[in-house]
């Protein structure tokens, strides 16, 4: 079987980030229907994806990018329950920029979107 995925997704580890979400909850009904364990093994060799490939993406440490990205969305979500979930990007930006992080307003509208909130 051959999957249909983007070439890239291979590189950024999106293709291994869903079979990995895809094998645990597989592995999770199997164990509390059968008792039984899916093996992890069979399903990598099937998809075509090195063991090791598999294993260096599940222990990898995010980067300092993501990492950043991670806070500012804690800090966003904050910021936005204080407020009531009144608060835009607009407002939650001007906050951000009180306390020292630097970062634009869109860029707090694209983080409240990726969370579901309005911006």
């Amino acid at each position: 079987m051959h999957l249909k995925y983007k070439k890239s997704h291979w590189h950024t580890g999106k293709l291994t980030e869903a079979i990995y979400i895809e094998t645990s909850k597989k592995n999770k009904e199997m164990r509390e229907n059968d008792g039984c364990w899916l093996n992890v093994s069979g399903v990598l060799r099937y998809l075509g994806v090195s063991r090791s490939g598999y294993n260096g993406w599940k222990n990898r440490v995010p980067s300092k990018r993501k990492q950043r990205k991670n806070n500012i969305k804690h800090k966003i979500c904050d910021i936005y329950d204080e407020s009531h979930q009144n608060y835009g990007a607009p407002k939650i930006t001007a906050i951000l920029d009180k306390n020292g992080e630097i970062i634009s307003e869109k860029t707090v509208g694209n983080y409240m979107r990726e969370m579901g909130l309005k911006t």
